[in-house]
């Protein structure tokens, strides 16, 4: 395991590159209860990316996989995990590369894409949509919190809580630390902020990712946003999927166009 202090965080990281010399460079950033194996090499994305001649460098974001757990909310909040993919990029002597992040990851990749687009060639979100531009609704108690330090997973009701918790169970996660996480409170995406931002970007979600909404809607904000909904997918199965992959070599080949959105409003 190769790692590294980000202000004096341990974050584990994997920087792999093709055996014939790469081409480009991809930083894959995973979703919430997920970490980099799981995220990304057990759905075979190192794989792919390997046959197409990509360096890729991927993290445990802090709080999973072997990165440091820490059980104070503020240590998560999403500057913090911004800045844990940049210094990485410094570490390694990456100026510029191609960001793609699922789920969580892609508030941690959108939030370093508004800060330092001159760090990104592509940015891919994934596992998301429209929702992630509504105003968060207000919910009793802390739920994610509370199914995560569950005793017993068999008494979590809600569906999709109890599939994060299965998931986070099956990966062997820190659950307090992963309660942490869900607490920290950042700000929404300033609007303006993503209508200027000049890095090409592809939103890319399941037909039946609930909780994601329409990429349309989201990509539609950005002066060059794409969208693409992989038919007969949810939350989880969508980033494994060969629709997926398909759609993402065809942006970062130039073989997605622009979309014609109207202007946002």
């Amino acid at each position: 395991m190769a790692s590294f202090l980000s202000d004096g965080v341990q974050i584990a990281y994997d920087d792999i590159t093709p055996a014939g010399g790469a081409d480009r460079t991809i930083v894959l950033i995973h979703g919430f209860a997920s970490n980099r194996v799981e995220g990304w090499k057990r759905t075979g994305w190192y794989a792919a990316f390997e046959r197409r001649l990509t360096r890729v460098i991927a993290l445990d974001q802090r709080g999973h996989g072997e990165s440091a757990k820490l059980y104070d909310p503020q240590a998560y909040e999403r500057e913090r995990l911004a800045a844990d993919v940049l210094n990485l990029m410094d570490e390694l002597g990456v100026e510029r590369a191609d960001m793609f992040g699922y789920s969580m990851g892609t508030r941690t990749a959108l939030e370093l894409a508004v800060a330092q687009p001159s760090r990104l060639s592509h940015l891919i979100l994934g596992g998301v949509g429209g929702k992630l531009l509504e105003k968060a609704p207000d919910v009793a108690g802390e739920p994610m919190a509370d199914a995560m330090l569950a005793e017993d997973p068999s008494t979590i009701i809600q569906p999709m809580l109890r599939s994060f918790r299965q998931f986070a169970d099956e990966q062997g996660e820190d659950l307090k630390a992963l309660a942490a996480v869900t607490r920290v409170r950042n700000m929404p995406f300033n609007h303006a902020a993503l209508r200027d931002m000049p890095v090409p970007t592809l939103v890319v979600a399941g037909s039946g990712d609930e909780g994601a909404g329409d990429p349309e809607a989201l990509a539609r904000i950005f002066p060059h946003g794409h969208a693409v909904t992989i038919p007969g997918c949810d939350h989880f199965s969508a980033i494994p999927h060969a629709l997926t992959k398909a759609a993402v070599f065809d942006f970062l080949d130039g073989l997605i166009g622009e979309d014609e959105f109207p202007p946002f409003e």
